[in-house]
């Protein structure tokens, strides 16, 4: 790989499924020898994908083990080293491949087992022993030789050159960078060995013997490296040794153990609850497929969609109770951007028909609302007096005065107009809010419900317009704005009749009525 050019390192990137990483080596001009000589700094700066830096260095990594292990060991000691390794794995072999594991007789000077009693032979014990501490040497003098200190920050090089006794601070990012660096040598592992921990802090104290503290340094430095890996693996939930841990010493302290039977008990209401997970979502999927096929259809079948509605209220609710975003929500059920729909899962939650009480409240108070002290100047009321000079029709002047109502509800309360209405602006909240255009002209009046800054539903008429925004509020449970609260509260107080000290409130309401049994 020494001799590569850029090319033969672009084609190797392919081989390996790297190909994304061929033109950034290309500008580069990655060569073999380049290749070779990355470290982690570099790799992070040539390659944005995390998972791509973790193969690539693996790949590198690997390589490296593989030309060093075709290189003949110079030193005697490691050179008798390996003999032993070699000689306890053709002794393993042949073990394995030993007539006693088919059941034949061994011969007697090397007997493996002692057939009268059922009892191993010493010698075969003593052996066995010899080749596990043969391999557990090999394996840690191969891991402490590959093991070097990390490359430091240059605060931290400057203060262990300066000799300096390290503070608090500084004593934890020596900390973290240690816990970093064994990470990586462990491939990915957050459990290192004793003795792993005891290479890494002899190592540093042998750097930089000042940080030996009155010759407890070692003991302090150890503890806090543990303390530091079982920080980094309290979050982790999905890994293998933790789950094995959680199975083995119970979840939290103090936590009792089971009895099989209780464990089979969950087992079996277990498989239950994930038979009607399945069940329902199998249902569920049916009715959100016949939703947004019937929502594409000109002609609709309201009956079925009420029924269906109805059906898939309790899991609707659950959704939205559990922040599940409106986007989604809304793309499942598609009929709930209809007023209707609105206005009929309302009535199933709260057995209010708020679009009669809306029509009630408009009628009842416009005259009062647009004779109040604190609207009579507005620039609403004053073009709804000059628009009302044309026109003689009863039924026209009262829808006239219900929308300015409309509008000018906030102000006579002392609330926020632009959380409201909005009138020629673009809108900018993302709660509910009502968007009107030419709000005087019956013919080409038009009103729009926003929420989270999407047009959700268009009306015609003021009064469908101010029942879909409060009904908006319940259906999806948002909370209502400060700077708006007294307006709503004015409107809660007349939809739900409030006045009565034995009517319950909307959270009450929703729990009496619950999903089992809606009202249709």
């Amino acid at each position: 790989m020494e001799t590569w050019s850029v090319e033969q390192v672009c084609s190797w990137l392919v081989e390996k499924n790297l190909g994304e990483l061929v033109h950034r080596f290309q500008e580069e001009e990655v060569s073999g020898a380049a290749l070779l000589a990355l470290n982690d700094r570099m790799v992070q700066q040539l390659v944005k994908k995390i998972g791509h830096q973790a193969v690539l260095m693996d790949l590198i990594k690997k390589y490296k083990q593989n030309t060093q292990g075709l290189k003949s060991p110079e030193n005697p000691k490691e050179a008798a080293l390996v003999m032993q390794t070699e000689a306890a794995r053709d002794y393993r072999d042949e073990e394995s491949s030993s007539p006693a594991r088919h059941g034949e007789q061994m011969p007697s000077f090397y007997p493996a087992e002692n057939l009268d009693n059922g009892l191993i032979d010493q010698r075969v014990l003593k052996q066995r022993r010899n080749v596990k501490h043969i391999l557990a040497r090999s394996k840690a003098l191969q891991w402490t030789k590959s093991y070097v200190l990390p490359e430091f920050p240059y605060d931290v090089k400057c203060m262990l050159a300066e000799q300096k006794c390290p503070d608090h601070s500084m004593r934890i990012r020596i900390i973290e960078f240690l816990q970093a660096d064994m990470t990586k040598y462990l491939e990915g592992s957050l459990y290192p060995s004793t003795q792993q921990y005891n290479d890494v802090v002899n190592a540093l104290l042998q750097a930089h013997p000042f940080l030996d503290e009155d010759g407890c340094g070692f003991f302090l430095w150890k503890r806090a490296l543990k303390d530091r890996f079982k920080y980094v693996r309290r979050p982790i939930e999905d890994d293998e040794q933790v789950i094995r841990n959680k199975c083995k010493f119970g979840h939290r302290r103090g936590q009792t153990r089971k009895s099989l039977a209780d464990i089979r008990f969950d087992e079996i209401k277990l498989v239950q609850i994930k038979e009607e997970a399945v069940c329902f979502d199998s249902e569920l999927d049916e009715h959100i497929k016949w939703f947004q096929q019937e929502y594409m259809k000109t002609e609709k079948d309201w009956r079925e969609i009420d029924k269906r509605m109805s059906q898939t209220l309790e899991i609707r609710r659950k959704m939205i109770g559990s922040r599940t975003p409106l986007k989604d929500i809304l793309k499942l059920f598609p009929f709930l951007k209809c007023p209707y729909q609105m206005f009929r899962e309302f009535q199933l939650l709260t057995r209010t028909d708020i679009y009669k009480k809306t029509r009630h409240i408009l009628e009842s108070y416009s005259e009062n609302i647009l004779t109040s002290f604190s609207v009579v100047d507005n620039p609403i009321n004053i073009v709804l007096q000059e628009k009302m000079k044309h026109y003689t029709d009863e039924d026209m002047l009262k829808y006239m005065k219900m929308t300015a109502t409309c509008l000018l509800l906030p102000d006579v309360f002392g609330d926020d107009p632009s959380l409201f209405v909005i009138m020629n602006e673009q809108v900018q909240v993302s709660t509910p809010v009502l968007e009107v255009k030419n709000p005087f002209n019956m013919e080409v009046c038009e009103f729009s419900l926003y929420l989270e800054r999407e047009r959700l539903t268009k009306v015609d008429d003021c009064v469908t317009a101010l029942a879909a925004l409060v009904a908006a509020f319940h259906v999806f449970r948002i909370e209502c704005p400060r700077r708006l609260s007294q307006t709503f509260n004015f409107l809660e107080t007349l939809i739900f009749d409030m006045h009565s000290p034995y009517f319950p409130s909307l959270k009450e309401k929703e729990n009496e009525v619950g999903f089992q049994h809606p009202v249709t």
